[in-house]
């Protein structure tokens, strides 16, 4: 089967994860997609594919004849898509594409556009899966996982591609941030790897930003409007007023290559009370402690202003750059750079402006740098995947698994 096929099955789950959720998964929908994969794998051979109990799917593939002392690796997607856009009722299709924009639902006048998205000048004479505009495609991380499992049907298959020890994790909650919160290492029998979540063919990942997460409590004073003089503290404006105290152009729209960011996630406000939640992010670690710490000053700043009650912050830290452990096995690095070379494309290095399960798993004894799928536009309804192209990732899979070898 080929990947495209595969994806094509896989999007039709509705795996999407949820920021606020009291269960793990955080959406049980994610273990359909789950008890599927483990059948898959048991269909192309994988025997010991299982699920456990806490949603994440784990199969290995044997070491080819004499290989078995070699040390093996492991390859992990994510099974959840983002909350950021629904996957529900994923409809997709595949367009030839010959330049230009893609028209992905003339209805409502949803047009993926050239001018927004130049990247699709890559794909011109390539078939693209895309939407019809109503959703999310899931290609994050779904082509990964179709990518893997095409890898390994094909390792099963033909016995004269020689290769180590290949263990597959598929974990869920990703996107939310809790992709490995309860991965069993334990069943984990390899010391490295590879996530299979990046993006265009050509780009190698292995540093992740440092991330962090604001929240900010602000309590206000409702009094009648009509009589509020010097009594009122509106907690609406005290939110504005707070987030107006950070550096404005250092925020996900006005940012890019290693540029960190503000980001203001959400509001939740009344006069009585605001909530403001913020993701920090930077690739340097001290620049995001410095960035929690300007958080902090502005909350001083406003309990100064309006009473030393007024504010209450909250920061957790989410992860860390994954490149500070990678370093240590610059065979990772080496290795994906030749197996991208050996299908005649030019690696391009590129830090990952945002976080894999391998920013965790790094400092969990798993060092994980990241390899592309293909996908573009990820969290979009504009989201889109070249067939061509999630067949180059896999033969990139194949040429690793032959130079790991």
């Amino acid at each position: 089967m080929k990947p495209f096929e595969r994806l094509l099955k896989y999007v039709t789950f509705d795996t999407e994860s949820q920021t606020n959720s009291t269960t793990f998964p955080s959406t049980l929908k994610q273990l359909e997609l789950a008890k599927y994969l483990v059948t898959e794998m048991k269909e192309i051979g994988i025997d010991d594919a299982f699920l456990d109990d806490n949603g994440y799917v784990y199969g290995t593939i044997n070491p080819s004849t004499g290989l078995e002392e070699k040390p093996g690796f492991a390859l992990i997607a994510h099974m959840d898509t983002s909350p950021d856009v629904t996957g529900k009722n994923v409809k997709p299709h595949i367009v030839h594409y010959n330049g230009g924009d893609i028209i992905l639902n003339e209805e409502k006048n949803i047009v993926t556009k050239l001018s927004d998205f130049p990247d699709l000048e890559k794909h011109i004479n390539q078939h693209i899966i895309v939407t019809d505009g109503n959703t999310l495609l899931g290609a994050d991380d779904k082509a990964g996982i179709a990518e893997i499992m095409t890898m390994a049907e094909t390792l099963i298959n033909d016995k004269s591609r020689k290769h180590p020890l290949i263990q597959i994790v598929f974990t869920p909650d990703e996107e939310v941030g809790h992709g490995v919160d309860k991965i069993d290492m334990n069943k984990i029998k390899v010391n490295k790897g590879y996530t299979v979540d990046g993006g265009y063919i050509s780009i190698f990942q292995y540093e992740t930003f440092n991330g962090s997460t604001a929240t900010i409590k602000i309590k206000g004073r409702s009094v009648h409007p009509g009589y509020s003089k010097w009594k009122m503290k509106n907690a609406c404006l005290i939110a504005n007023e707070f987030n107006s105290l950070l550096p404005q152009h250092e925020i996900p729209a006005t940012t890019e290559n290693r540029e960190g960011f503000y980001h203001l996630m959400s509001i939740n406000a009344n006069v009585e009370e605001a909530t403001l939640k913020y993701i920090l992010r930077d690739h340097d670690y001290k620049k995001l402690l410095q960035r929690e710490e300007m958080i902090k000053k502005a909350a001083t700043f406003i309990c100064d202003k309006y009473g030393q009650d007024t504010v209450k912050v909250e920061i957790e830290e989410g992860y860390r750059n994954m490149g500070e452990e990678v370093i240590k096995h610059p065979e990772l690095i080496d290795s994906a750079l030749e197996a991208i070379r050996s299908i005649g494309i030019e690696p391009q290095i590129e830090a990952v402006r945002g976080g894999t399960d391998g920013s965790r798993l790094s400092f969990m004894g798993l060092a994980c740098p990241n390899l592309p799928t293909g996908c573009q536009n990820g969290h979009s309804r504009h989201e889109y995947i070249s067939v061509e192209d999630m067949d180059k990732c896999t033969e990139i899979l194949l040429k690793l698994s032959s130079i790991m070898a």
